[in-house]
């Protein structure tokens, strides 16, 4: 799923497109994209584009008369900029909008179909789309420490709320993790005033780093390829490949459609996290240590 930095880098790509430009028309393709009634989509053709904001993970593209076209890619939903009219069909291009200059086409991979499109009016219709979640850049420690003790919940999952923390998924969450040097199952509550410092300052600089990167590329072209696997991650999709850091290969947990990946040497003190599915498998047999899986390995 796009994350802060891709749908930053989306924004700063567009803005340069679209900005002051006329939507001369919406085209769907894809029946169960658009989710609101009203304001029809007719309602944002033929106006001017005024703004372009992210709201959590979504992209938001105001028009004249305070209309908002609301983009929520989700796993695999992606935007392309193409030669305007854009061809759209098949199954996998859900929508166009269609500008003098160009045309802005939205796909999504696969054959569930999550991403969504809302058309709202107004200020308090689009802080309705808003989970709610902290601005990391906009809030200073305090306020980063009170969001995370809000409830009792592992690292992991405080950094992925988007109730908690705005933007921030699961590839960005475990380069934070790894920056900060902390365990994705560290429990929010039981953090020191130190370790909470830390995992301030990485969120904020490797949030950033990466900002600042795709911003690089989206001002070379179109950001045609977003991807939650990059090359210059640390551990991010990165299992059994040597830690940046310190070496060791990295380790992950599986659970349902996603995986958190980590250092076990810079992260856990050296103690393997429990696979869930594997651990009730291997029960006793799980390896706890690194030294244990190696041995285990040469079995």
């Amino acid at each position: 799923m796009p994350e802060l930095p891709d749908i930053t880098a989306y924004i700063s790509a567009i803005e340069s497109r679209i900005l002051g430009q006329r939507l001369e028309a919406v085209r769907i393709n894809g029946p169960s994209l658009l989710r609101t009634a009203r304001p029809p989509v007719s309602a944002t053709e033929d106006k001017l584009v005024r703004e372009i904001r992210r709201v959590g993970k979504r992209i938001a593209i105001g028009v004249e008369d305070d209309l908002w076209l609301v983009l929520h890619l989700m796993i695999a939903g992606r935007l392309h900029w193409k030669a305007a009219p854009a061809k759209i069909g098949g199954r996998n291009q859900l929508a166009s909008f269609d500008f003098p200059n160009g045309s802005l086409v939205l796909t999504e991979a696969g054959s569930k179909r999550r991403a969504s499109l809302h058309i709202v009016q107004g200020e308090a219709a689009l802080d309705q789309m808003n989970p709610g979640g902290v601005e990391v850049f906009e809030s200073d420690l305090d306020a980063f420490r009170n969001a995370l003790r809000t409830e009792n919940r592992t690292l992991k999952r405080a950094l992925t709320d988007p109730r908690i923390f705005s933007g921030i998924g699961n590839a960005y969450s475990d380069e934070i993790l790894h920056a900060a040097q902390l365990s994705p199952v560290t429990l929010t509550q039981k953090l020191t005033p130190e370790e909470s410092e830390r995992l301030y300052n990485a969120t904020r600089s490797t949030l950033q780093l990466w900002i600042d990167r795709l911003n690089a590329e989206a001002a070379k072209s179109f950001p045609e390829k977003v991807t939650a696997f990059r090359p210059e991650m640390a551990v991010h999709g990165k299992f059994e490949q040597p830690c940046p850091r310190c070496g060791e290969k990295i380790q992950r947990i599986r659970y349902a459609d996603n995986e958190t990946d980590y250092c076990a040497r810079c992260q856990t003190n050296g103690k393997l996290l429990a696979d869930r599915s594997l651990s009730r498998l291997m029960k006793s047999d799980w390896p706890r240590t690194l030294d244990e899986l190696e041995a285990l390995k040469r079995r």
